[in-house]
């Protein structure tokens, strides 16, 4: 198994649009960075995917486009756009993972109903074996969230770690 870490459209744009949504967003990137410096620590791929959205603004070099403060991706970490919500469509995503050996994807980020399970069926679709990290996915809805977990294959953070050692 070689695994990368998805991090999915953790926008400043899409995240802090209200006081719940806000909570729920910085509770899952604490899990996210989690992920992220295990993932450093193995040397494996990181990858950060980001939403285009030009009716609403959100393109590279505006501050809508911008990750969130809060996490703890470097410019070294792989980082592609996209303009669906799978992150598979029409973009180079695929063709990162291949080149890079990988057949198992982590994925965390925002929004769990959307872009999260589109990218997770995405994932299913270019046969890749897609997994949540447990409390590593947002929505404005706690409800939306367990749905998204629930419905697909989930990892703790620990059982992660024992998988990787």
């Amino acid at each position: 198994m070689k695994p990368a870490l998805l991090v999915i459209d953790m926008q400043k744009h899409y995240v802090f649009t209200d006081e719940e949504k806000t909570k729920l967003v910085l509770q899952a990137a604490q899990f996210i960075n989690d992920g992220i410096a295990l993932f450093r620590k193995k040397q494996l791929p990181i990858i950060c995917i980001q939403h285009i959205e030009t009716e609403c603004g959100v393109v590279p070099g505006t501050e809508g486009f911008n990750n969130i403060d809060q996490l703890q991706l470097l410019s070294s970490d792989i980082y592609t756009s996209k303009t669906y919500n799978n992150a598979f469509n029409k973009t180079n995503l695929e063709e990162i993972l291949r080149n890079l050996g990988v057949d198992t994807v982590i994925i965390t980020g925002y929004c769990a109903e959307y872009c999260v399970l589109s990218t997770y069926r995405g994932a299913l679709d270019r046969d890749f074996a897609p997994i949540l990290l447990r409390n590593a996915i947002a929505s404005g809805s706690k409800e939306n969230i367990r749905f998204v977990e629930n419905i697909n294959n989930l990892i703790s953070l620990g059982a992660l770690q024992t998988m990787l050692s």
